[in-house]
């Protein structure tokens, strides 16, 4: 199949989407599907703001939608809200090319931490961006009932992976933890206001907090706590050696729609500590997280969880399978299959409700 995949959070960006993409694209790369992946750095861009190292591309929609159709896609999908797909999206309209779409991030959410707005305001666009979509891909069951308690009933399933021969509890743990005080307290991910890091450097467990991360927040966090152990970014045996090494990870966001950091932590056998949200209600038993609206007792009581309870946990999402899945949910152009398909997403979306 040849699928047309725009997206407007590609690499140079470190993020769940873009991880998630590009191990997806791979895969199916590597069962020989053509991808083509459209991504600002194809195009004039600026920076978001306060997001330097984030670009939105600045371009019409037929200048997109060329490139698709010269590209001859069996399939496109939009994998995000921003300026890129809404141009593909736009094209699409125009010339009746069906496509699917995803919801990566709690978006309203999102914006309104950086803009102190109700949420509610943004799901205006939300709705409209997605509504024409063939398919909505999501990551778990909660976004699911979300988007079609939103009218958005044409959810399809699409999860994530874990890479366990990187993430596992034989990586080497930092030398610097080994002078740390225990119990070790982690954060992995973006440092920016709408992760909700502040939730976590606030607590007043004994021990030690790490973050491992970069982000537009870190500067003024890091002088605001000085306390806490800032390391930066990491990545491969690197980050899963942060993982192993901590004695709970904590996951302090309240505007992700799953968190492959959350699958990282438990496949190296360590138990996570969060609120009871999205993407946490989804992935976490009770054998390897805790989750309270009181991050302290959360985390308290998470340290004491077991090794192997977390990596058993982390054993069910296999990045093969989620290949699989977004692969069944692209919707060729094939009119019949289009009109068969689309009931098929409501049906499942009706019954669901149930």
């Amino acid at each position: 199949m040849k699928i047309a995949l725009v997206t407007d959070a590609w690499h140079p960006q470190v993020n769940g989407v873009v991880r998630t993409l590009d191990t997806v694209i791979g895969i199916l790369r590597r069962w020989g599907h053509d991808v083509l992946v459209i991504s600002p750095d194809q195009y004039r861009s600026v920076a978001a703001p306060s997001y330097p190292e984030i670009r939105l591309a600045m371009t019409r929609a037929r200048s997109v939608g060329r490139r698709i159709a010269e590209f001859d896609a069996d399939a496109v999908h939009l994998a995000t809200e921003g300026p890129l797909c809404l141009s593909a999206r736009r094209w699409c309209r125009r010339n009746n090319r069906i496509f699917t779409t995803a919801y990566h991030t709690q978006f309203p959410e999102y914006l309104a931490k950086r803009t102190h707005l109700s949420p509610r305001i943004f799901w205006h666009y939300i709705k409209w961006f997605h509504r024409a979509s063939q398919a909505i891909m999501v990551s778990t069951n909660s976004v699911r009932q979300q988007l079609i308690g939103e009218q958005l009933p044409q959810v399809h399933h699409w999860s994530r992976g874990v890479d366990l021969d990187s993430f596992s509890p034989n990586a080497i743990a930092p030398n610097m933890f080994e002078n740390l005080p225990r119990p070790i307290q982690l954060y992995v991910g973006r440092v920016a206001v709408e992760k909700n890091i502040e939730a976590f450097l606030k607590t007043d467990q004994p021990g030690s907090k790490v973050v491992v991360g970069d982000g537009p927040a870190l500067h003024d966090l890091s002088r605001s706590y000085p306390e806490v152990h800032f390391l930066g970014r990491k990545s491969g045996r690197e980050l899963a050696g942060c993982y192993a090494g901590a004695d709970v990870f904590v996951f302090p966001s309240k505007t992700d729609t799953f968190g492959l950091v959350l699958v990282e932590a438990l496949a190296c056998g360590t138990p996570v500590a969060a609120f009871p949200v999205t993407g946490p209600i989804d992935i976490l038993t009770r054998k390897n997280g805790v989750m309270d609206d009181d991050l302290n007792l959360a985390i308290s009581a998470a340290q004491h969880l077991h090794s192997e309870d977390c990596i058993k946990r982390a054993a069910h999402f296999n990045w093969g399978e989620s290949a699989r899945q977004f692969l069944d949910g692209l919707v060729p152009m094939e009119p019949d299959r289009t009109v068969h398909l689309s009931r098929r997403f409501i049906a499942k979306a009706i019954f669901a409700r149930v």
